[in-house]
This record gives structure tokens, sequence and C-alpha cells, in this order.
């Protein structure tokens, strides 16, 4: 059962070939044995087993959705009323949510079963899943490699078949990065299609909720029951929803595809350069067209995003203080000393970073000299973006550097550890939707392919995907001892 689509669960659930309680306990039994990876914080077995029941009942009835009895995964930045929602970290360890998040609400009025909250790097900083709370997550095609981050445990449990399906988000990369590193599909929408409501924030004009499955098709029904406006975020785009699902089999002939220059020069890692190739010759014989374009500030993203991101998160992080909820250190001498002492001793090392430098770059003698420049050159990335797609219908592009390096292998060098987002931020600066989707192995781990479209043309890039799909099976890898 752990190993067939969306589709093919809810084939079997309405044919009675199983039960949605049967399916549940089949993924809740997998997680245990294969708790190596370290994919879940908390496993909420009483909690799936009551909505399998419920959905079973739902299926009966003949009221049942695509998502009926489908267990899924929820990162742990997604509250989840009267579950534990830690964002991996000690902040928020003991942090139980009063309410859910509207993407958690989505899905569990469309008859999801969550089997629980899965691994993150901590308030979602980070490239690698290594700063938990909670510790590393394991890469389930070498458990010695990072699964990336910070949606780590989304895309080990996806990957592993812990899960059918997961949620994740992402502010810089972080539902493509692990997507890739993990060979699975995953989907960034445009900045306010999915409601950010519920979902702890880092970064509050980056970041974004998506989906993470297994293929295109599994996307877009995922999509499907989380997008939508939200009147609870401010955030949320009032644009109707399209049938997400209804383009995915539209051909391919007279598709124009982008390669950035940029992107596809000298610095491109010559066997990830190789294995693009080949997926692009792929596109070129279902029809499509390939050209040329050039946006000369996307080597100005990372510096922009790491003035940006760290300067929002200074912010979002304030309200963490050890007074309303979260850690609190034992014994406060005073007001000052619970302040520092709780935050001191409850965010790790990557949190404190960033917080540091954002309270900087805000600070009054330097917010002209980093934050509004930085800015303004977001500006001019999404320009060359609105350029490049003025020409062609889509961009694609590495999603990462490399295939997963080692747990391990760049803590103790964040640089190069920023480094491996660097085809993927500048989407997030420009709100654009874009995905990764399997396009081959090296030396036995996955690299993925990321497909870049215009706002709010979801529909587009989950039919490029689902296309070449069709004529791949890099999307049905699965790592060996998780058959």
């Amino acid at each position: 059962m752990y190993n067939k689509t969306i589709t093919e669960l809810a084939k079997g659930l309405r044919s009675g070939e199983f039960s949605s309680v049967e399916l549940a306990q089949a993924f809740l039994d997998r997680i245990k044995q294969h708790g190596v990876l370290n994919a879940y914080i908390t496993i909420t077995e009483g909690v799936a087993l009551q909505a399998a029941k419920a959905a079973d009942a739902r299926i009966s009835s003949g009221n049942a959705e695509l998502l009926t009895g489908i267990p899924i995964a929820q990162k742990d930045i997604f509250c989840t009323q009267g579950v534990k929602t830690s964002c991996g970290s000690k902040m928020l360890d003991n942090f139980i949510a009063p309410y859910n998040a509207t993407v958690v609400d989505k899905l569990n009025q469309a008859g999801a079963v969550m089997l629980g909250k899965v691994n993150m790097d901590e308030f979602a900083m980070g490239s690698s899943n290594e700063t938990s709370y909670y510790g590393a997550v394991k890469n389930p095609w070498d458990t010695n490699a990072v699964p990336g981050g910070s949606s780590g445990g989304s895309a080990a449990a996806v990957a592993a078949r812990l899960a059918a399906c997961s949620t994740g988000t992402d502010t810089g990369g972080s539902i493509r990065q692990p997507a890739a590193l993990c060979g699975i599909t995953g989907l960034k929408p445009t900045y306010g299609r999915v409601s950010r409501y519920g979902m702890i924030a880092y970064a509050s004009s980056l970041d974004q909720g998506g989906p993470m499955t297994r293929s295109a098709e599994d996307a877009a029904i995922l999509l499907q029951a989380m997008a939508g406006f939200d009147e609870k975020d401010s955030t949320s785009v009032n644009q109707p929803v399209p049938d997400y699902s209804a383009e995915l089999n539209n051909p391919l002939a007279g598709l124009k595809i982008g390669l950035p220059k940029e992107f596809f020069g000298a610095d491109l890692n010559s066997d990830m350069a190789a294995v693009l190739d080949i997926a692009i010759n792929e596109y070129r014989r279902l029809g499509a067209e390939i050209k040329e374009v050039s946006m000369p500030n996307l080597k100005l993203a990372i510096p922009a995003y790491y003035v940006i991101a760290p300067a929002e998160c200074s912010s979002n992080l304030s309200r963490f203080d050890g007074v309303r909820f979260g850690y609190r250190c034992e014994n406060p001498q005073d007001l000052t000393d619970l302040y520092t002492r709780s935050r001191g001793e409850a965010f790790g090392k990557e949190v404190k970073r960033r917080i540091l430098v954002g309270t900087y770059a805000l600070s009054a003698g330097y917010y002209d000299a980093y934050y509004l420049k930085a800015q303004k050159i977001r500006r001019l990335i999404s320009e060359d973006f609105s350029k490049a797609l003025s020409e062609v219908d889509v961009i694609m592009s590495p999603v990462t550097p490399t295939t997963a390096f080692g747990i391990g292998e760049k803590m103790d060098d964040p640089i190069q550890m920023y480094l491996a987002d660097i085809y993927t931020i500048a989407v997030n600066l420009a709100g654009l939707p874009a995905m990764s989707i399997p396009a081959g192995f090296i030396n036995g781990l996955p690299a993925g392919l990321q497909i870049i479209g215009n706002y709010f043309q979801e529909a587009r890039l989950l039919n490029i995907a689902h296309q070449y799909q069709q004529v791949t099976d890099w999307h049905k890898a699965i790592p060996n001892g998780f058959e």
C-alpha cells in the first residue's frame, strides 16, 4: 500500500481493497520501523486512527474527496490544535497549539489523515535539517547524508514512503532543495497562493507553504486542497483556484523554455550539468523550444536574501520572550534576565546568528546601507524574471549545486551552507512559483530539475512536470532498504 500514489490509494479506498484505518496503521508501523531517519518529531497515532475511522465512514457514504483517507505528514511549522507544534526548536518544545493553521484545516476538511509532525531546521532556518533541536534528519538514499532543509523531514518521509505526501514551506528553497536531494517532487506556489495563517513565520515576505509528493499528479491534488484565499492572512491573494489536474495531460508542443546563462556557466558542477542536459533534451523531444536568457542580477540574490530574511526573522522571533508561551528560563532575577536567558537557552546557534544579522541590518545606522539596498536589489531581480518570462513560458535551472552532502560537512561554514540555495533563493525574492522534479542520479544520489513559471501559473508548471514524468521513471525510484 505504501508504494501507491494518492490517486491509486484513493481508488483502493473506494473499491474496498483496503480501509483508511488499515492504510493509516500500515504507515504508522512503517514510521516506527524506520525511525533511524529521524523524520518525525511527533507521531499522532491516536489522532490518525480516529481521522481514518471518520474517513472510512465518509467513503462509505459516498461523500469522499480524492484526499479522504490519505495519510499525510505535516511539517512541524504548521499549528495543529491539541498537538505539539515545535518548529524544530527548544523554544517551542512545550507548545501545544490552541488552533489549526488554515492549511491544516483545509486538509482536515478534505479528509486527509495526519500521521504526525515532521522534523525541520529550527524555525525553518537551514539548508540541511541539521539545526533541529531534535537532531538531524537523515537522507533515505544515504543515511550519512543530509536530506536538505528546512523541509528535510517532509522530503525524507515522502521519499522513504513514511507518508503518502507532506506539507512543506519554502522561504529560500526549503521545499525545492530537499525535494531535489531526496528525489521527490516539491512545489513552491506563488507568494499568497497558500495561506500563511497558523504557519509560524520566519520571513513574512518570503515564506510560502506548498506540497511535497512523489509525482506532479500528486502535487496537483495536494495543492488543490491547500490553495485559496484566506481572510485571516493579510498576504493571501484573492484569486480563484483553478483545477490543477485539468491541464496535466496537455501536450508541450511549442513550449518555450528559457535557460539562464548565469546558471549554466562554467561554475555549474559538470555532473549536474550532464543530468540537466539529458532532462532538457527530453523536453526537446516532447516538442519544447529551448532559448538562452540572461538575468544579470541573479548573482546578487544570496547577499540580498541574507539581509532581508534575517531582518524579518529578527522582527518575527521577538515574540518568543519567555513571557506568554514557549520556553522560560528557571528562576529569572528580573524581566531582562527572563528575556536574555530564555532566548539564549532556547534558540540554537543558527537562529541566533540570523537574529543578530537581521537586528544589525535594521539598526538606525545601517538600515539604508543594508536593508533598503537589499530591497532595491530584490526589485532588480524581479524585473529580470519579468523580462525573461516575457520571452519564454518557463525557466529551467538546477535546484542545487551538488547532490546531498554529508551530515556535518558544512555546519562549521555557514557561507558554504548558504550557497546550497544559490539556485532557489531568487524565486522567493520575486514571489514566483517554482518546483523541483527528480531528473536523475549522480553517484547513486538524486538530482533535481527546477521549473520556474510566471505568477499563478502553477497549473502550467504541474503540466510540464507531469509530461516529463510520463516519459521518465526517476520519480518512481525507491531508496534501498525502503522498498
